[in-house]
């Protein structure tokens, strides 16, 4: 697994790449879309305030309502900052961030305990995920991304079984606020969990400046609390994987997050057959879906869940969620059929997360 929250990997134009940002519709819309900057009033001395910054290689943006413009702005700005401080800590593709120092150096201590801690998870939601969600993936996704570059073909089956070996979340040893692996060569990639954390960082600053409604959408992943006011929950549509056409469901959420994974969001090809999304036991792009959507009670479970059922593949992604009874999700299938946990909301009615 990995979702890469940076960039896709062959070049794109300015449209393709507000496609994928967000802006024009990948993963889980608002309705309208996304404004760039926006500050209207919204009745009874309420203001709705939006801000939009580029950020983990898409565009954010946060929404505030509450009776105050400046106040709103200050407490955006400090939640944008948090969540680019977030970003930077598990951005792999920076040397000098955590961990980029630990993939370059096989090793890492005095870390943040927030990189530990996030490490952690991370090893436990692949327990959890039974191996679906994955941190130890990024050799396989290095060797795909290199010999794209170098023949425009992908790796060969001597060159997978060569690093298969290096997906090992068992040989990440953390002791402390030191991380080591146990395999020379090995990388992680927290590209399918720190998106979501990062929305997650900036609702809790939000919070912390007593902000009681809002919404973080970044590329598609969201977070909410508080609804519009009190009996007013926000709305959301799930997206089409076909993008052109209509939105897949509505439904309403006051409190809650939501995560999309899809085989059209990053890929090694032009012909978008080779996608980022790796099955870690097989080295190869999961094939049994198109797009996976997770609702949950945080970002970083959403974002995680998301990507280990699209691994899984539908029948034993259902059975995963089922076995969780804190996450929902809805699956279409490489067939595109559409395939829903048993709490899936209706279209139109409200999503309520168990913590």
């Amino acid at each position: 697994m990995t979702k890469n929250t940076d960039s896709r990997v062959t070049s794109m134009d300015r449209r393709s790449f507000l496609k994928y940002s967000g802006i024009l519709g990948a993963g889980l819309l608002l309705s309208p879309v996304l404004p760039v900057s926006e500050a209207v009033a919204f009745g009874r001395g309420r203001y709705r305030i939006t801000r939009t910054r580029m950020m983990m290689g898409t565009f954010a943006a946060i929404t505030v309502i509450g009776p105050s413009r400046d106040e709103a702005d200050d407490a955006i700005s400090l939640a944008f900052d948090d969540m680019e401080r977030a970003a930077r800590l598990f951005d792999r593709h920076q040397d000098a961030s955590p961990i980029g120092t630990l993939n370059r150096e096989g090793w890492a201590a005095d870390l943040d305990t927030e990189v530990t801690a996030l490490l952690g998870r991370s090893l436990r939601l692949g327990d959890t995920t039974k191996g679906a969600f994955d941190i130890t993936v990024k050799p396989v996704v290095d060797l795909y991304q290199s010999a794209f570059a170098a023949h425009q073909a992908p790796p060969s089956d001597a060159g997978i079984a060569g690093v298969l070996n290096l997906v090992d979340p068992g040989a990440v040893r953390i002791q402390g606020r030191t991380v080591r692996f146990a395999k020379e060569g090995m990388g992680v990639t927290l590209d399918g969990i720190a998106k979501g954390y990062a929305i997650d960082c900036g609702m809790k600053a939000l919070e912390r400046r007593r902000i009681r409604h809002a919404l973080i959408n970044a590329g598609g992943d969201l977070r909410t609390i508080g609804g519009r006011g009190r009996f007013s929950p926000w709305q959301v549509a799930v997206q089409n994987p076909d993008r052109g056409g209509p939105a897949l469901q509505t439904f309403a959420m006051q409190d809650g997050a939501a995560a999309t994974s899809g085989n059209y969001e990053v890929y090694f090809d032009e012909e978008k057959v080779y996608h980022h999304l790796i099955d870690p036991q097989s080295a190869r792009p999961a094939q049994g879906s198109r797009s996976v959507t997770v609702l949950a009670a945080s970002a970083t479970l959403a974002d995680a869940l998301s990507t280990a059922v699209f691994v899984a593949g539908p029948k034993y992604g259902r059975d995963l969620i089922a076995s969780l009874p804190w996450a929902e999700c809805l699956i279409v299938t490489a067939g595109g059929d559409r395939v829903s946990s048993s709490r899936w909301p209706s279209d139109g009615s409200l999503f309520t997360p168990v913590s």
